[in-house]
C-alpha cells in the first residue's frame, strides 16, 4: 500500500493525523542526516500497527512531501 505523507520536522510533540487523502506526521526530530525520516518510520509502524522494516519512504527522501510503502497490508 502506497500513502502520500507530509512530514512537520521539529514538532513538539510525535503525532500521526489524517491529512485530505494522506497523513501529516509531526516528528520531535530535526530534519539532518535522516534523522527525521527514521522518526517517521518508527511513528507509521506504531500508527499501521506494523514492524519498521515493512514501512519504507518510496519517494521524498529528502522533501516534507513523502511517498511511503507499507508492506504486507
Amino acid at each position: 500500500m502506497k500513502v502520500r505523507i507530509r512530514v512537520i520536522p521539529n514538532a513538539k510533540s510525535e503525532q500521526v493525523t489524517r491529512e485530505g487523502d494522506g497523513l501529516l506526521v509531526r516528528v520531535k526530530e530535526p530534519a539532518k542526516e535522516g534523522k527525521a525520516n527514521r522518526a517517521v518510520i518508527k511513528s507509521l509502524a506504531r500508527y499501521f500497527n506494523a514492524p519498521q522494516d515493512a514501512i519504507r519512504v518510496s519517494s521524498g527522501f529528502r522533501s516534507r512531501n513523502k511517498v511511503i510503502e507499507v508492506s504486507g497490508r
